[in-house]
Protein backbone atom coordinates (compact mmCIF):
# COMPACT_ATOMS: atom_id res chain seq x y z
CA UNK A 1 0.00 0.00 0.00
CA UNK A 2 2.97 2.32 0.49
CA UNK A 3 3.67 2.79 -3.22
CA UNK A 4 0.10 3.84 -4.21
CA UNK A 5 -0.04 6.20 -1.24
CA UNK A 6 3.21 7.85 -2.33
CA UNK A 7 1.81 8.29 -5.85
CA UNK A 8 -1.39 9.78 -4.44
CA UNK A 9 0.55 12.23 -2.24
CA UNK A 10 2.80 13.19 -5.17
CA UNK A 11 -0.18 13.86 -7.42
CA UNK A 12 -1.86 15.90 -4.69
CA UNK A 13 1.34 17.90 -4.17
CA UNK A 14 1.58 18.62 -7.92
CA UNK A 15 -2.04 19.81 -7.96
CA UNK A 16 -1.38 22.06 -4.98
CA UNK A 17 1.63 23.53 -6.72
CA UNK A 18 -0.43 24.06 -9.85
CA UNK A 19 -3.15 25.78 -7.82
CA UNK A 20 -0.59 28.09 -6.22
CA UNK A 21 0.76 28.95 -9.67
CA UNK A 22 -2.79 29.63 -10.86
CA UNK A 23 -3.43 32.20 -8.15
CA UNK A 24 0.03 33.72 -8.58
CA UNK A 25 -0.66 34.22 -12.30
CA UNK A 26 -3.77 36.19 -11.33
CA UNK A 27 -1.75 38.37 -8.96
CA UNK A 28 -3.22 36.92 -5.76
CA UNK A 29 -0.65 36.42 -2.94
CA UNK A 30 -0.63 33.00 -1.34
CA UNK A 31 -1.12 34.44 2.15
CA UNK A 32 -4.31 36.36 1.34
CA UNK A 33 -7.95 35.40 0.63
CA UNK A 34 -8.94 36.54 -2.89
CA UNK A 35 -11.47 39.35 -3.14
CA UNK A 36 -14.82 38.93 -4.91
CA UNK A 37 -13.43 40.61 -8.03
CA UNK A 38 -10.41 38.29 -7.99
CA UNK A 39 -12.63 35.25 -7.57
CA UNK A 40 -14.68 36.52 -10.51
CA UNK A 41 -11.54 36.76 -12.65
CA UNK A 42 -10.44 33.33 -11.46
CA UNK A 43 -13.78 31.74 -12.37
CA UNK A 44 -13.69 33.34 -15.82
CA UNK A 45 -10.12 32.10 -16.30
CA UNK A 46 -11.15 28.59 -15.26
CA UNK A 47 -14.06 28.69 -17.68
CA UNK A 48 -11.73 29.89 -20.44
CA UNK A 49 -9.35 26.98 -19.80
CA UNK A 50 -12.27 24.56 -19.85
CA UNK A 51 -13.56 26.10 -23.10
CA UNK A 52 -10.13 25.99 -24.76
CA UNK A 53 -9.68 22.33 -23.85
CA UNK A 54 -13.14 21.55 -25.18
CA UNK A 55 -12.42 23.42 -28.41
CA UNK A 56 -9.24 21.40 -28.92
CA UNK A 57 -11.35 18.26 -28.61
CA UNK A 58 -13.67 19.72 -31.26
CA UNK A 59 -16.67 19.68 -28.94
CA UNK A 60 -18.97 22.66 -28.47
CA UNK A 61 -18.74 22.41 -24.68
CA UNK A 62 -16.11 22.79 -22.03
CA UNK A 63 -13.85 20.19 -20.44
CA UNK A 64 -15.73 18.62 -17.51
CA UNK A 65 -12.55 17.49 -15.75
CA UNK A 66 -11.10 21.00 -15.75
CA UNK A 67 -14.41 22.43 -14.53
CA UNK A 68 -14.49 19.96 -11.63
CA UNK A 69 -10.89 20.64 -10.70
CA UNK A 70 -11.47 24.38 -10.40
CA UNK A 71 -14.88 23.88 -8.79
CA UNK A 72 -13.11 21.93 -6.04
CA UNK A 73 -10.40 24.57 -5.74
CA UNK A 74 -12.80 27.50 -5.41
CA UNK A 75 -15.22 25.71 -3.08
CA UNK A 76 -12.62 25.06 -0.39
CA UNK A 77 -13.28 22.81 2.58
CA UNK A 78 -16.34 24.45 4.13
CA UNK A 79 -19.34 26.57 3.15
CA UNK A 80 -18.81 28.91 0.22
CA UNK A 81 -17.19 32.19 1.15
CA UNK A 82 -19.18 35.31 0.35
CA UNK A 83 -16.36 36.42 -1.97
CA UNK A 84 -16.72 33.21 -4.00
CA UNK A 85 -20.48 33.61 -4.32
CA UNK A 86 -20.19 37.23 -5.36
CA UNK A 87 -17.34 36.39 -7.72
CA UNK A 88 -19.41 33.74 -9.48
CA UNK A 89 -22.19 36.27 -9.99
CA UNK A 90 -19.74 38.85 -11.37
CA UNK A 91 -18.24 36.30 -13.77
CA UNK A 92 -21.66 35.22 -14.99
CA UNK A 93 -22.80 38.76 -15.68
CA UNK A 94 -19.62 39.76 -17.51
CA UNK A 95 -19.73 36.73 -19.79
CA UNK A 96 -23.48 36.87 -20.53
CA UNK A 97 -23.10 40.57 -21.39
CA UNK A 98 -20.39 39.71 -23.91
CA UNK A 99 -22.57 36.94 -25.39
CA UNK A 100 -25.42 39.40 -25.97
CA UNK A 101 -23.04 41.97 -27.45
CA UNK A 102 -21.93 39.22 -29.85
CA UNK A 103 -25.45 38.96 -31.28
CA UNK A 104 -27.05 36.17 -29.24
CA UNK A 105 -30.62 36.60 -28.03
CA UNK A 106 -32.14 34.99 -24.91
CA UNK A 107 -33.87 32.30 -26.96
CA UNK A 108 -30.61 31.48 -28.75
CA UNK A 109 -28.69 31.13 -25.48
CA UNK A 110 -31.42 28.86 -24.11
CA UNK A 111 -31.31 26.64 -27.22
CA UNK A 112 -27.52 26.31 -27.07
CA UNK A 113 -27.71 25.45 -23.36
CA UNK A 114 -30.49 22.91 -23.94
CA UNK A 115 -28.31 21.06 -26.43
CA UNK A 116 -25.06 21.03 -24.45
CA UNK A 117 -25.66 21.46 -20.71
CA UNK A 118 -27.40 19.48 -17.98
CA UNK A 119 -30.47 20.68 -16.11
CA UNK A 120 -28.43 22.66 -13.58
CA UNK A 121 -26.34 24.38 -16.24
CA UNK A 122 -29.48 25.30 -18.15
CA UNK A 123 -30.94 26.80 -14.98
CA UNK A 124 -27.85 28.89 -14.31
CA UNK A 125 -27.70 30.32 -17.84
CA UNK A 126 -31.44 31.03 -17.76
CA UNK A 127 -31.13 32.94 -14.48
CA UNK A 128 -28.16 34.95 -15.77
CA UNK A 129 -30.36 36.59 -18.41
CA UNK A 130 -33.00 38.34 -16.24
CA UNK A 131 -30.22 39.32 -13.86
CA UNK A 132 -28.50 41.06 -16.77
CA UNK A 133 -31.76 42.84 -17.66
CA UNK A 134 -32.41 44.34 -14.22
CA UNK A 135 -30.65 47.72 -14.72
CA UNK A 136 -32.49 48.58 -17.95
CA UNK A 137 -35.70 50.59 -18.13
CA UNK A 138 -38.52 48.57 -19.78
CA UNK A 139 -39.02 51.25 -22.44
CA UNK A 140 -35.45 50.69 -23.67
CA UNK A 141 -35.78 46.91 -24.04
CA UNK A 142 -36.62 45.48 -27.47
CA UNK A 143 -39.90 43.60 -27.71
CA UNK A 144 -38.15 40.42 -28.89
CA UNK A 145 -36.13 40.23 -25.67
CA UNK A 146 -39.23 40.54 -23.52
CA UNK A 147 -41.11 37.91 -25.53
CA UNK A 148 -38.26 35.40 -25.43
CA UNK A 149 -37.61 35.87 -21.72
CA UNK A 150 -41.33 35.39 -21.11
CA UNK A 151 -41.38 32.17 -23.12
CA UNK A 152 -38.44 30.90 -21.06
CA UNK A 153 -40.14 31.92 -17.77
CA UNK A 154 -36.84 33.67 -17.05
CA UNK A 155 -37.33 35.99 -14.11
CA UNK A 156 -35.56 37.10 -10.96
CA UNK A 157 -36.96 34.56 -8.50
CA UNK A 158 -34.24 34.98 -5.85
CA UNK A 159 -34.26 37.64 -3.13
CA UNK A 160 -31.64 40.14 -2.01
CA UNK A 161 -31.48 38.63 1.47
CA UNK A 162 -28.53 36.41 0.48
CA UNK A 163 -26.41 35.73 -2.59
CA UNK A 164 -27.94 34.28 -5.74
CA UNK A 165 -25.50 31.35 -5.78
CA UNK A 166 -26.39 30.23 -2.27
CA UNK A 167 -30.13 30.37 -3.03
CA UNK A 168 -29.66 28.62 -6.39
CA UNK A 169 -27.51 25.88 -4.81
CA UNK A 170 -30.09 25.30 -2.08
CA UNK A 171 -32.92 25.23 -4.64
CA UNK A 172 -31.22 22.45 -6.60
CA UNK A 173 -29.62 20.76 -3.56
CA UNK A 174 -26.09 21.13 -4.92
CA UNK A 175 -22.93 20.90 -2.86
CA UNK A 176 -20.50 23.83 -3.12
CA UNK A 177 -18.24 21.83 -5.44
CA UNK A 178 -21.17 20.80 -7.64
CA UNK A 179 -22.48 24.35 -7.81
CA UNK A 180 -19.16 25.90 -8.82
CA UNK A 181 -18.42 23.09 -11.27
CA UNK A 182 -21.77 23.75 -12.93
CA UNK A 183 -21.06 27.49 -13.08
CA UNK A 184 -17.72 26.88 -14.79
CA UNK A 185 -19.25 24.41 -17.27
CA UNK A 186 -22.04 26.86 -18.15
CA UNK A 187 -19.64 29.77 -18.56
CA UNK A 188 -17.34 27.64 -20.73
CA UNK A 189 -20.22 27.02 -23.12
CA UNK A 190 -21.05 30.73 -23.23
CA UNK A 191 -17.40 31.52 -24.01
CA UNK A 192 -17.51 29.05 -26.92
CA UNK A 193 -20.54 30.70 -28.53
CA UNK A 194 -19.33 32.36 -31.76
CA UNK A 195 -19.82 36.00 -32.65
CA UNK A 196 -23.01 36.48 -34.67
CA UNK A 197 -24.85 39.30 -36.37
CA UNK A 198 -26.69 41.72 -34.07
CA UNK A 199 -30.24 41.31 -35.37
CA UNK A 200 -32.07 43.06 -32.51
CA UNK A 201 -31.01 46.13 -30.49
CA UNK A 202 -29.37 45.50 -27.14
CA UNK A 203 -31.26 46.39 -23.93
CA UNK A 204 -30.88 50.09 -23.25
CA UNK A 205 -30.75 50.97 -26.96
CA UNK A 206 -34.20 49.96 -28.24
CA UNK A 207 -36.39 52.52 -30.03
CA UNK A 208 -39.74 53.64 -28.66
CA UNK A 209 -42.56 51.15 -29.28
CA UNK A 210 -44.27 53.47 -31.76
CA UNK A 211 -41.25 53.25 -34.09
CA UNK A 212 -41.01 49.46 -34.11
CA UNK A 213 -42.05 47.91 -37.48
CA UNK A 214 -45.51 46.37 -37.19
CA UNK A 215 -46.28 42.67 -37.10
CA UNK A 216 -49.14 40.78 -38.70
CA UNK A 217 -52.59 41.74 -37.43
CA UNK A 218 -53.50 39.45 -34.52
CA UNK A 219 -56.82 38.53 -36.12
CA UNK A 220 -55.02 37.32 -39.23
CA UNK A 221 -52.51 35.42 -37.11
CA UNK A 222 -55.33 33.81 -35.18
CA UNK A 223 -56.96 32.53 -38.36
CA UNK A 224 -53.63 31.27 -39.70
CA UNK A 225 -52.81 29.48 -36.45
CA UNK A 226 -56.23 27.84 -36.50
CA UNK A 227 -55.75 26.57 -40.05
CA UNK A 228 -52.28 25.23 -39.31
CA UNK A 229 -53.41 23.56 -36.08
CA UNK A 230 -56.06 21.69 -38.06
CA UNK A 231 -53.47 20.76 -40.69
CA UNK A 232 -51.19 19.29 -38.03
CA UNK A 233 -53.98 17.34 -36.34
CA UNK A 234 -55.60 15.70 -39.36
CA UNK A 235 -54.50 12.23 -40.51
CA UNK A 236 -55.47 12.96 -44.12
CA UNK A 237 -52.57 14.38 -46.19
CA UNK A 238 -54.89 16.03 -48.74
CA UNK A 239 -56.75 17.90 -46.00
CA UNK A 240 -53.50 18.97 -44.34
CA UNK A 241 -52.18 20.36 -47.62
CA UNK A 242 -55.42 22.22 -48.34
CA UNK A 243 -55.41 23.80 -44.88
CA UNK A 244 -51.75 24.79 -45.16
CA UNK A 245 -52.42 26.23 -48.60
CA UNK A 246 -55.27 28.31 -47.24
CA UNK A 247 -53.00 29.63 -44.50
CA UNK A 248 -50.36 30.64 -47.06
CA UNK A 249 -53.00 32.24 -49.26
CA UNK A 250 -54.36 34.27 -46.35
CA UNK A 251 -50.88 35.44 -45.31
CA UNK A 252 -49.98 36.36 -48.89
CA UNK A 253 -53.14 38.40 -49.45
CA UNK A 254 -52.57 40.25 -46.20
CA UNK A 255 -48.90 40.86 -47.06
CA UNK A 256 -49.68 42.20 -50.54
CA UNK A 257 -52.21 44.65 -49.14
CA UNK A 258 -49.65 45.76 -46.57
CA UNK A 259 -46.91 46.17 -49.19
CA UNK A 260 -49.10 48.58 -51.17
CA UNK A 261 -49.94 50.56 -48.02
CA UNK A 262 -46.28 50.75 -47.02
CA UNK A 263 -45.34 51.91 -50.52
CA UNK A 264 -47.44 55.03 -49.92
CA UNK A 265 -45.97 55.57 -46.46
CA UNK A 266 -43.23 58.08 -45.84
CA UNK A 267 -41.56 55.63 -43.41
CA UNK A 268 -41.09 52.17 -44.99
CA UNK A 269 -41.22 48.99 -42.94
CA UNK A 270 -37.53 48.09 -42.79
CA UNK A 271 -36.39 44.45 -42.79
CA UNK A 272 -35.75 42.60 -39.57
CA UNK A 273 -34.22 39.23 -38.77
CA UNK A 274 -35.11 36.18 -36.72
CA UNK A 275 -33.56 32.81 -35.85
CA UNK A 276 -35.31 29.44 -35.99
CA UNK A 277 -33.58 26.55 -34.21
CA UNK A 278 -33.86 23.01 -35.58
CA UNK A 279 -33.69 19.67 -33.81
CA UNK A 280 -31.57 16.85 -35.17
CA UNK A 281 -31.47 14.78 -37.29
CA UNK A 282 -31.60 16.01 -40.91
CA UNK A 283 -31.16 19.68 -39.98
CA UNK A 284 -29.92 20.57 -43.48
CA UNK A 285 -33.07 19.15 -45.07
CA UNK A 286 -35.25 20.94 -42.51
CA UNK A 287 -33.35 24.16 -43.18
CA UNK A 288 -34.19 23.78 -46.88
CA UNK A 289 -37.88 23.66 -46.01
CA UNK A 290 -37.57 26.94 -44.09
CA UNK A 291 -35.66 28.44 -47.01
CA UNK A 292 -38.42 27.71 -49.54
CA UNK A 293 -41.07 29.08 -47.17
CA UNK A 294 -38.96 32.22 -46.71
CA UNK A 295 -38.61 32.68 -50.47
CA UNK A 296 -42.37 32.36 -50.93
CA UNK A 297 -42.89 35.05 -48.30
CA UNK A 298 -40.49 37.69 -49.68
CA UNK A 299 -37.69 36.81 -47.23
CA UNK A 300 -34.17 35.33 -47.29
CA UNK A 301 -32.73 32.54 -45.15
CA UNK A 302 -29.27 31.28 -44.21
CA UNK A 303 -28.41 28.04 -42.37
CA UNK A 304 -25.74 27.75 -39.64
CA UNK A 305 -25.04 24.04 -39.67
CA UNK A 306 -22.66 23.85 -36.68
CA UNK A 307 -25.27 25.17 -34.26
CA UNK A 308 -28.41 24.04 -36.09
CA UNK A 309 -30.38 27.23 -36.69
CA UNK A 310 -31.65 29.27 -39.63
CA UNK A 311 -31.63 33.08 -39.71
CA UNK A 312 -34.38 34.64 -41.82
CA UNK A 313 -34.37 38.26 -43.01
CA UNK A 314 -37.50 40.14 -44.07
CA UNK A 315 -40.26 42.43 -42.89
CA UNK A 316 -41.51 41.59 -39.41
CA UNK A 317 -44.93 40.56 -40.71
CA UNK A 318 -43.35 38.28 -43.31
CA UNK A 319 -41.09 36.77 -40.64
CA UNK A 320 -44.19 35.93 -38.60
CA UNK A 321 -45.61 34.15 -41.64
CA UNK A 322 -42.40 32.23 -42.31
CA UNK A 323 -42.09 31.11 -38.70
CA UNK A 324 -45.70 29.99 -38.44
CA UNK A 325 -45.87 28.12 -41.73
CA UNK A 326 -42.43 26.52 -41.63
CA UNK A 327 -42.96 25.28 -38.07
CA UNK A 328 -46.22 23.65 -39.10
CA UNK A 329 -44.77 22.17 -42.29
CA UNK A 330 -41.88 20.66 -40.35
CA UNK A 331 -44.41 18.82 -38.19
CA UNK A 332 -46.35 17.67 -41.23
CA UNK A 333 -43.21 16.62 -43.15
CA UNK A 334 -41.90 14.57 -40.24
CA UNK A 335 -45.24 12.86 -39.80
CA UNK A 336 -45.46 12.08 -43.54
CA UNK A 337 -41.88 10.76 -43.53
CA UNK A 338 -42.56 8.38 -40.63
CA UNK A 339 -45.84 7.20 -42.21
CA UNK A 340 -44.04 6.56 -45.49
CA UNK A 341 -41.44 4.45 -43.73
CA UNK A 342 -44.06 2.38 -41.92
CA UNK A 343 -45.79 1.47 -45.16
CA UNK A 344 -42.85 0.89 -47.49
CA UNK A 345 -39.63 -1.12 -47.89
CA UNK A 346 -36.75 -1.55 -45.47
CA UNK A 347 -34.95 1.28 -47.24
CA UNK A 348 -37.76 3.62 -46.16
CA UNK A 349 -36.55 3.32 -42.58
CA UNK A 350 -32.95 4.25 -43.42
CA UNK A 351 -31.33 7.64 -42.87
CA UNK A 352 -30.57 8.17 -46.56
CA UNK A 353 -34.23 7.55 -47.44
CA UNK A 354 -35.55 9.90 -44.78
CA UNK A 355 -33.16 12.68 -45.68
CA UNK A 356 -34.05 12.33 -49.38
CA UNK A 357 -37.73 12.34 -48.43
CA UNK A 358 -37.44 15.62 -46.52
CA UNK A 359 -35.37 17.31 -49.25
CA UNK A 360 -37.88 16.26 -51.92
CA UNK A 361 -40.76 17.37 -49.71
CA UNK A 362 -39.20 20.77 -49.21
CA UNK A 363 -38.42 21.16 -52.91
CA UNK A 364 -41.97 20.35 -53.98
CA UNK A 365 -43.50 22.53 -51.26
CA UNK A 366 -41.34 25.38 -52.53
CA UNK A 367 -42.69 24.92 -56.05
CA UNK A 368 -46.26 24.91 -54.85
CA UNK A 369 -45.83 27.89 -52.54
CA UNK A 370 -44.26 29.85 -55.40
CA UNK A 371 -47.21 28.95 -57.62
CA UNK A 372 -49.65 30.01 -54.92
CA UNK A 373 -47.92 33.36 -54.47
CA UNK A 374 -47.83 34.00 -58.21
CA UNK A 375 -51.52 33.21 -58.55
CA UNK A 376 -52.44 35.46 -55.62
CA UNK A 377 -50.51 38.33 -57.20
CA UNK A 378 -52.22 37.73 -60.56
CA UNK A 379 -55.65 37.80 -58.90
CA UNK A 380 -54.92 40.99 -56.93
CA UNK A 381 -56.85 44.16 -57.71
CA UNK A 382 -53.81 45.98 -59.13
CA UNK A 383 -51.10 43.54 -60.25
CA UNK A 384 -49.52 46.11 -62.59
CA UNK A 385 -48.90 48.39 -59.57
CA UNK A 386 -48.00 45.57 -57.22
CA UNK A 387 -45.15 44.02 -59.24
CA UNK A 388 -42.78 47.04 -59.20
CA UNK A 389 -43.52 47.60 -55.52
CA UNK A 390 -42.63 43.95 -54.78
CA UNK A 391 -39.47 44.26 -56.86
CA UNK A 392 -38.43 47.33 -54.87
CA UNK A 393 -39.29 45.55 -51.63
CA UNK A 394 -37.12 42.56 -52.64
CA UNK A 395 -34.16 44.83 -53.29
CA UNK A 396 -34.44 46.24 -49.78
CA UNK A 397 -34.58 42.73 -48.26
CA UNK A 398 -31.66 41.50 -50.40
CA UNK A 399 -29.58 44.51 -49.41
CA UNK A 400 -30.27 43.95 -45.71
CA UNK A 401 -29.40 40.25 -46.09
CA UNK A 402 -26.15 40.99 -47.93
CA UNK A 403 -25.16 43.54 -45.29
CA UNK A 404 -25.70 41.01 -42.51
CA UNK A 405 -24.11 38.07 -44.34
CA UNK A 406 -21.65 39.41 -46.92
CA UNK A 407 -19.85 36.05 -47.15
CA UNK A 408 -22.92 33.82 -47.47
CA UNK A 409 -22.51 30.91 -49.87
CA UNK A 410 -24.93 28.47 -51.47
CA UNK A 411 -24.37 24.76 -50.94
CA UNK A 412 -26.18 21.67 -52.16
CA UNK A 413 -27.50 18.64 -50.29
CA UNK A 414 -26.48 15.15 -51.42
CA UNK A 415 -29.39 12.79 -52.15
CA UNK A 416 -28.67 9.05 -52.08
CA UNK A 417 -32.16 7.52 -52.21
CA UNK A 418 -34.31 7.81 -55.33
CA UNK A 419 -37.09 6.02 -53.48
CA UNK A 420 -37.04 8.59 -50.71
CA UNK A 421 -37.02 11.44 -53.24
CA UNK A 422 -40.07 10.08 -55.08
CA UNK A 423 -41.96 9.47 -51.85
CA UNK A 424 -41.17 12.96 -50.57
CA UNK A 425 -42.47 14.67 -53.70
CA UNK A 426 -45.58 12.52 -53.63
CA UNK A 427 -46.25 13.44 -50.01
CA UNK A 428 -46.07 17.15 -50.93
CA UNK A 429 -48.18 16.79 -54.06
CA UNK A 430 -51.47 15.09 -53.13
CA UNK A 431 -53.96 17.77 -54.02
CA UNK A 432 -55.08 18.98 -57.44
CA UNK A 433 -54.14 22.41 -58.70
CA UNK A 434 -56.78 24.64 -60.22
CA UNK A 435 -57.10 28.28 -61.18
CA UNK A 436 -58.90 29.32 -58.00
CA UNK A 437 -56.63 27.60 -55.49
CA UNK A 438 -53.21 26.92 -57.02
CA UNK A 439 -51.98 25.28 -53.83
CA UNK A 440 -55.02 23.29 -52.70
CA UNK A 441 -53.24 20.73 -50.59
Amino acid sequence: MAKPNRKHRAAKQRAQQSDAEFWAALGVPEDRQPTAAEFGNAIMTAAMQSAQSGAQSKTARGDAAIAKRFGTLFAGAGPLAAEVEHGAQLAGQRIIARVFENGWLPGDVAEAARRRLDTFGIGFTTDAMPAYMRPFAPATIDETWLIQLGELNAEVWWTDSSSYLSQWSAKHMLTPVEALTTVIEALALLILLPKMELIRPLPGTARPVADIPHHVDEKVLGRVRGLLAKAESTSFPEEAEALSAKAQELMTKYALDRVLVDADSAVPDLPGARRIWLDTPYTDAKALLIDVVANANRSRAIFFAEWGFVTIVGDEADLDAVELLSTSLLVQATRAMIASGDAATDEARSRVYRKAFLVAYATRIGERLAAATAATIAESVAPERLLPVLASHQIVVDTAFDNLFPQARSRGIAIRSAEGWDAGRAAANHARLDSRRPLDR
